[in-house]
Order: structure tokens, then sequence, then C-alpha cells
């Protein structure tokens, strides 16, 4: 509140003179009388124009305008004090954590649709326990490994169980000398992962 324009105004209005009457004595538009008496800021005369009509506008109406003016001054530094803590100050209303969460769960919720949609489209994970050497003196080896759940195993054509954890094992047969072994790992939506060694037998 400017308690120098409710001085100013309450004081024309007891002595009941018409601020256009004012605006003629003074030579001050009606408008910026209007805007000082009704503390539209944004309506104010720019300085220092504002400063002399509030002093004139005192003096006029018999108050000490040096005294009004300095009121006016206090009142005007409190004001855009007031106006640029508000715009600094930040605080957690219910609007605002309403938009911060909305905006969280879009987020999240559009991260887990794009890792699924890239988890769908990727070609599934194959990790195979190979031996340790590709000679072997038997006619027959374990082959172990690790895949994707939902993901089907082939083994040179030979359809594989895959366990709920992603693994699968298979004893294989061996002729003697170089066996090709495939394994094939394909997923829901058609992606193959394929690995392939030499296993060789001497039986």
């Amino acid at each position: 509140m400017f308690y120098a324009c409710s001085l100013l105004k309450n004081t024309r209005l007891d002595k009941e003179w018409e601020l256009i009457d004012i605006s003629k004595k003074i030579k001050v538009p009606v408008k910026y009388l209007e805007a000082i008496e009704n503390e539209q800021i944004n309506c104010f005369p720019q300085e220092p124009y504002c400063s002399l009509i509030i002093k004139d506008y005192a003096d006029y109406l018999g108050l000490n305008g040096t005294d009004i003016l300095a009121l006016f001054r206090r009142d005007f530094e409190q004001k855009r004090k007031q106006k640029t803590t508000r715009n600094n100050s930040f605080s957690f209303t219910p609007r605002f954590t309403f938009i911060v969460s909305l905006i969280a769960v879009i987020v999240l919720f559009s991260g887990y649709l794009i890792s699924e949609y890239y988890k769908f489209h990727q070609p599934p994970k194959l990790k195979i326990n190979w031996p340790l050497e590709f000679t072997l003196s038997s006619s027959t080896f374990d082959i172990t490994g690790t895949t994707d759940p939902e993901s089907t195993i082939r083994i040179n054509d030979d359809l594989i169980l895959v366990n709920n954890d992603g693994t699968f094992e298979k004893k294989v047969s061996l002729s003697n000398g170089d066996n090709k072994i495939i394994i094939e790992s394909t997923s829901p939506n058609g992606k193959k992962t394929v690995e392939e060694k030499i296993i060789n037998s001497s039986l």
C-alpha cells in the first residue's frame, strides 16, 4: 500500500475537489493523477516526472510536498523489493507438485516404452560355454549356455528347451573328424543371434 497515494486521495476527497480541475491547475494529465491515487504502478509516469507530479500535487492540496514525496519513495522502494522477492522465491505448491509428478510419470513411462521397444527389436543375447579345447576324444559333449528366456534355441536345427532363467543344455553327438556346431537363438520378433564352432573329435 502507498500511504502517500492514499493521503493525496483522501485529502482531495475531503476538499471535494475534482481531478479534472486539479489537472488543469497543475498542468498534469488526469490519467496520471488517477494512477497515483489508485496506486496503479504500471500506469505511473516515468521518473523524474512522477516525483515532480507527486510533490506538485501534494503542495496544491496544502500538504508538505517534500514529506509526501519522501513517503512515496519509501513505499515505492518497499513495493519494488517485495516484487523482486516474490519473483525470486520458489515454493512447492500443490499445483507445482502435481505437474512435476505428472512429468516424472510421463518421462518414466516413455523411458520404459523406449526400453521395451529397443529390447523387442534387438537380437537376443547368446552366451555359449564352449569346451576349452576344440579337439575331443569322445563321441559326445555337453553344450550349455544362456539366452533370453523368451527366445528359442536350435542346435544344428534341433529345438532345445530354454529354462525360465534363460539357461539351456544339450548333449551333442560327434562323428570322427570336424563337427560344425551351429547354435541359433531366435527372439519372439524373429531376430536371431548365431554362434558356431568347429569341434574336432578323434575317436
